[in-house]
């Protein structure tokens, strides 16, 4: 359990450190899906069913698409806490609704 936490914090600052020195490596240092990958090795670790980690990736894309599409346009206007808090308010939302949407094609994603 520690070497997790200390793997995953490790992850967390190579990050924001390499978007400290270069906007355009920081960029494609975080655009790695590193927490993904993590989070998918630990569950496979952990003996988790292989359904459970296909999930796993499947909702994190659900929920990531927004956020990247609004994020940039809106910081410039609001801010950076008023923006973080739009753009997780509205991911929200627009899971729930995708969720009704495809719940008609027998997927259930709540």
């Amino acid at each position: 359990m520690i070497t997790k936490y200390i793997l995953t914090a490790a992850i967390v600052v190579l990050v924001s450190e390499a978007a400290k020195r270069s906007d355009k490596f920081g960029g494609f240092v975080a655009a790695l899906p590193l927490i993904i990958i993590l989070a998918l090795i630990w569950l496979y670790v952990e003996k988790q069913l292989m359904e459970k980690i296909a999930n796993h990736v499947w909702y994190t894309f659900l929920y990531v698409i927004p956020m990247f599409q609004v994020f940039p346009a809106l910081l410039s206007r609001l801010g950076f806490w008023l923006t973080l808090g739009a753009c997780v308010i509205m991911t929200a939302i627009f899971f729930g609704l995708f969720a009704l949407v495809v719940r008609r094609f027998g997927i259930d994603l709540l």
